[in-house]
């Protein structure tokens, strides 16, 4: 689905990102870990051709992601709250949204009444703007966004930050229920190493850029990125 073919990304003399190769199944729910400043962000960025690779491509379902935007039908993502529009309440956002990728009224209430425990309370018929929600919420809204339109690929960038412990447990098994669907890939980064091994099937460890750890996740998993990052 998703294929690295010789992609770096240098800013003047500093190489923040080296992947000679690296192929991404469909179907796969895929982790991404690193310590900050690992290339986690910049290799989703460029996935996303929010910015420029300095050498190399990516393809996602075999189309070059720099080059066309034929991906984009397909591929959603949530990367931080600047993805928002802070003007808008959630249930407009959600509209829009749903506009954009094709789905009615109908269609984006249908899929958004699934995720009433999610929200808790807190997100719809509150007629409060976007930029007016916490943080946590603000990340609730961009996450349940992403998976309007039945995307076959969905990006999330630190789904897990500013969550409460009850909202990141609801988040992990959505992420569970979404993966489970073999037509959908899911990419996941995460400086919490137990929550990317709960609802990755697949670990890759990026250390100043580059990959060092390419792991199919087993019971293990978590005792061995522990004594990795433990040094």
């Amino acid at each position: 689905m998703i294929s690295v073919h010789d992609i770096t990304k240098v800013y003047g003399s500093q190489t923040v990102l080296n992947i000679p190769h690296l192929e991404i199944p469909k179907g796969q729910s895929f982790g991404l870990v690193g310590n900050n400043g690992a290339g986690k962000t910049t290799f989703f960025s460029l996935l996303l051709d929010l910015i420029q690779p300095t050498t190399g491509k990516i393809l996602n379902n075999g189309v070059q992601v720099d080059i066309s935007e034929a991906w984009k039908p397909f591929t959603s993502a949530f990367i931080d709250e600047t993805f928002l529009i802070g003007y808008l309440t959630p249930e407009e956002y959600f509209y829009f949204i749903g506009e954009l990728r094709g789905q009615n009224k109908a269609d984006v209430d249908a899929l958004i009444s699934g995720f009433e425990n999610f929200f808790h309370g807190e997100i719809l018929g509150q007629k409060k703007y976007l930029r007016d929600l916490s943080k946590g919420n603000q990340k609730k809204v961009g996450i349940v966004a992403s998976f309007i339109g039945n995307p076959e690929v969905v990006i999330l960038d630190e789904p897990f930050a500013n969550l409460d412990p009850t909202t990141q447990i609801r988040l992990k098994q959505i992420i569970r229920d979404l993966a489970s669907d073999k037509d959908v890939t899911v990419l996941v980064s995460s400086h919490d190493l137990m929550h990317v091994t709960e609802v990755c099937e697949r670990i890759v460890v990026l250390n100043k850029g580059e990959v060092v750890r390419d792991i199919q996740t087993s019971p293990q998993t978590l005792r061995e990125l522990e004594s990795f990052f433990a040094g």
